[in-house]
């Protein structure tokens, strides 16, 4: 079994960042080629332990070497790490769309440094997060943030205790903002969670942020002791966060609700629970391990005689998404892995049928009922119709 990756949370960035810097120093004054080293965040350094329940990173490193093709990189990596601190010492917080322009403008004010600009943002993007990967470091812990959306949180039952920047704190008591949703910024660690009285049931996670608020305009989060939490698609770092600290803090069961495809199960599901490839050495604190997969099922495809689609695999997407459920089959250790072997069987079975259903197909058993969906997803949470 793999080594589990640990670093270091209490790591101190600027003391890190000057060893590195006075190293590159040093080697260039002796006239040796310096070395940039970052943890390869990538599948094939992923490994996956059922025991901590997320993916982690193994022992492949990235290294740069200062030559002819990576002196631009280097030096691009020492600019931006420089800006990087100057934000995080001065207390500042900006996105990385911000950054982007922060360089623009330094390189228009200074035409030494044209040789460093970026064409596009997925450039400067890219050197950032080479940054964090070097020093182990999560991109919020370096004041920097991506425009995270979802996660829209709505409960009767629900109190949030934020601290602010400067130690003060703010609570907001869900029950009081009527359907207007709670949505976690930037740090989900710093909200202290409580339940406004006895204890709640559960937190239901839903892939579409529309039919999360259908929902609660319907009245679940009323009718039922529960969080209800709009995902809106692939989880960002937010939406993450603040189902790890859901999970952590309430120690309450938590079910994903989304549509039956490749996609979703492995892009959408596996990221919230066990994180990304991308994110190894930030999974620790950005997954929600215990979420369970609530549907749609493929059993309850037949048993509700739901409408889906046949996957047309000469469809370029389609034939596209095919083949990453292969491949995850394959080479995700998620996936490989025993205790994950139920949601391996249903990414067999939509490689082997090709179809999909999407969550919204509920609706159709009683067009009639609005309270359909809620009924459906109650009934599977009681009869443990999850995998």
């Amino acid at each position: 079994m793999a080594k589990i990756r640990i670093r270091d949370s209490k790591i101190d960035i600027t003391k890190e960042a000057k060893i590195l810097c006075e190293s590159i120093l040093s080697d260039l004054e002796k006239a040796k080629r310096p070395v940039l080293e970052a943890v390869k965040c990538s599948l094939d350094n992923s490994f996956y332990n059922s025991k901590v329940g997320f993916l982690t990173a193994g022992d492949k490193v990235v290294k740069t070497e200062l030559n002819v093709s990576s002196v631009q990189k280097m030096t691009r990596t020492i600019f931006m790490l420089e800006i990087l601190l100057e934000k995080l010492v001065g207390a500042a917080t900006h996105t990385k769309r911000e950054y982007y322009y922060i360089v623009k403008g330094m390189i228009k004010k200074n035409p030494e440094l044209k040789a460093l600009d970026f064409d596009d943002q997925p450039e400067s993007d890219a050197i950032i997060d080479f940054i964090c990967d070097m020093l182990e470091v999560y991109r919020e812990e370096m004041n920097c943030f991506a425009n995270d959306r979802g996660g829209q949180t709505y409960s009767k039952n629900l109190v949030v205790t934020e601290t602010m920047s400067d130690g003060s704190t703010a609570v907001v008591d869900l029950s009081s903002l009527g359907t207007t949703p709670f949505q976690p910024k930037n740090k989900p660690q710093q909200f202290k969670l409580k339940p406004k009285k006895g204890k709640i049931d559960f937190c239901l996670v839903i892939e579409s942020e529309g039919t999360a608020n259908t929902l609660v305009a319907n009245g679940m989060h009323i009718r039922h002791n529960c969080i209800i939490l709009g995902a809106q698609g692939v989880p960002s770092n937010g939406v993450r966060g603040w189902c790890k600290t859901i999970q952590d803090q309430l120690k309450i069961p938590m079910y994903f609700y989304g549509d039956l495809d490749a996609y979703t199960l492995q892009n959408i599901f596996r990221t919230l629970k066990a994180g990304s490839a991308a994110s190894l050495i930030r999974n620790a604190d950005f997954s929600a391990p215990d979420v369970r997969f609530l549907g749609v099922l493929p059993e309850d495809v037949k048993k509700l005689d739901l409408n889906y689609y046949d996957v047309n695999d000469r469809d370029v997407a389609e034939a596209r998404s095919l083949k990453k459920a292969k491949d995850a089959l394959e080479n995700d250790p998620f996936f490989q892995d025993k205790k994950n072997k139920k949601l391996a069987d249903i990414l067999h079975w939509l490689v082997r049928e090709k179809k999909r259903c999407e969550q919204q197909a509920v609706f159709s058993v009683d067009p009639k009922d609005p309270l359909i969906l809620e009924k459906v997803i109650i009934d599977k949470i009681k009869r443990g119709s999850y995998v």
